[in-house]
C-alpha cells in the first residue's frame, strides 16, 4: 500500500467518526482498542485500516473498535484495563510500560541507536525478541512489530545544543521518568519534571531553557514559538508495543488469532514509513517557522555518558542479559 501523503497524515481530523463506527451486524468478538494519539496520527489511521481487514478477512467475526487519543483513561489506567480484560487491545510506549515491565524502557537508553537502522535491527530481532519475552511473562500478550513513536530532539530558545557542554547547567523540562531525569542529570544539565500541558508556558516564562520530544510534537503543540532553536540529537528512540489481554486473545479461534496478527504487524510497517515521511516533512515545516536547526555528533555525547557512569547505572538496573542483548546492536556503550 502507497504510503499517506502529509496532507493526509496532517488533516485527517474526519477519521474520529470512522474510528468509533459500529457495523450494521453483530460481530462474534467484539474488542475494544484504545490508544494515546490523537485520529490523525499515522498509528490510528493505519490501525483503522487494519480493523477493516480484520473484520473482513474473519467473515466478520471480529470487530475491533478504536478508541484514540486516551478516550477510555490515561496510559496508566488503560494499561490496567487490559490487564483486567475491560480493554484488548493498547498500544503503549515501552517506557511507561516499565512501570510493569522494567526491561521495556531498555530502548530509551540515551544515544544507544544512532539511526533508524539501528532500531529496527534491534527491535525486529534479539532486543525486540527479549523485550516481548519479558512482556509475555507479565501475563500480556504482545504483537511482533513495535510501531514508531519516533527519534527524540532537543529545543532551547538561547543556543543550539551542539556538544556535551552545551548541556551543562541547561534547564530542561523532561517527562516524568527515572530515565530522562537521569539522562540529563548525567550532562550536568538541570531536568525539571513538568507535566506536557505546562511545556509551552513554562518555555515562555523560561521556567526552562528548552524541551525534548519527536518533531511531531514540537509542530503540533506550536513550541516553535518559544524555542529557537532545533538540535537533531536523536538522543532517544521510543516505540509503542501492541498489547493484548491473554484471556481475550486466547478466546480468538486460531485462525482469527493468525488474521489479527498479521494485519497489526502489517499496518505497524506501514505507519513506521508514515512517520519517517511526516518527520522529513516537518523540519522543513518548522524550519519555516523560523527554527534553526543543527545536527550535532552523537560519539560525544556517548563518551559523556560513559564518563558519568550513565550506562553502567542502566547496565546494572537491566541486567547482563538484557545488556548484551542491546549492545549487539548497538556496539560497545560500557
Amino acid at each position: 500500500m502507497a504510503s499517506l501523503d502529509r496532507r493526509t497524515l496532517l488533516l485527517a481530523s474526519l477519521a474520529t467518526p470512522a474510528l468509533l463506527a459500529r457495523p450494521a451486524h453483530a460481530a462474534r468478538f467484539t474488542y475494544k482498542y484504545a490508544n494515546n494519539l490523537p485520529a490523525t496520527h499515522p498509528l490510528n489511521l493505519r490501525a483503522t485500516e487494519a480493523v477493516a481487514k480484520i473484520k473482513e478477512e474473519t467473515g466478520g467475526r471480529v470487530e475491533i473498535q478504536i478508541f484514540p487519543n486516551n478516550q477510555l483513561g490515561s496510559d496508566t489506567d488503560v494499561l490496567s484495563q487490559v490487564r483486567s480484560g475491560a480493554v484488548e487491545f493498547f498500544t503503549l510506549s515501552g517506557l511507561i510500560l516499565s512501570t510493569l515491565v522494567p526491561p521495556a524502557s531498555i530502548n530509551g537508553v540515551g544515544f544507544a541507536f544512532p539511526d533508524y537502522d539501528a532500531v529496527w535491527k534491534a527491535m525486529d530481532g534479539g532486543l525486540g525478541a527479549y523485550v516481548r519475552a519479558q512482556i509475555g511473562k507479565s501475563g500480556l500478550m504482545v504483537m511482533d512489530k513495535i510501531w514508531d513513536n519516533g527519534f527524540r530532539q532537543i529545543t532551547a530558545s538561547s543556543k543550539p545544543i551542539a556538544s556535551p557542554d552545551d548541556l551543562k547547567n541547561f534547564k530542561i523540562r523532561v517527562p516524568v521518568s527515572p530515565l530522562w531525569t537521569s539522562l540529563f542529570q548525567a550532562f550536568g544539565a538541570a531536568p525539571t519534571s513538568i507535566n506536557f500541558s505546562e511545556v509551552y508556558s513554562a518555555l515562555q516564562t523560561k521556567v526552562v531553557d528548552g524541551q525534548e520530544n519527536p518533531l511531531a510534537i514540537i509542530s503540533t503543540a506550536k513550541l516553535y514559538e518559544v524555542q529557537k532553536y532545533c538540535s537533531l540529537t536523536n538522543h532517544m528512540w521510543d516505540g509503542f508495543w501492541m498489547l493484548a489481554n491473554r484471556r481475550s486473545w486466547a478466546a480468538l479461534p486460531k485462525d482469527a488469532q493468525e488474521v489479527v496478527a498479521r494485519n497489526w504487524n502489517a499496518a505497524a510497517m506501514l505507519e513506521r514509513a508514515d512517520v519517517a515521511k511526516l518527520n522529513a516533512g516537518l523540519r522543513d515545516d518548522l524550519a519555516k517557522q523560523g527554527m534553526v536547526f543543527n545536527q550535532p555528533e552523537t560519539a560525544p555525547f556517548r563518551e559523556a555518558l560513559k564518563k558519568a557512569g550513565f550506562y553502567a547505572q542502566w547496565k546494572q538496573r537491566y541486567g547482563e542479559e538484557a545488556w548484551a542483548i542491546l549492545e549487539r546492536s548497538t556496539g560497545a556503550l560500557t
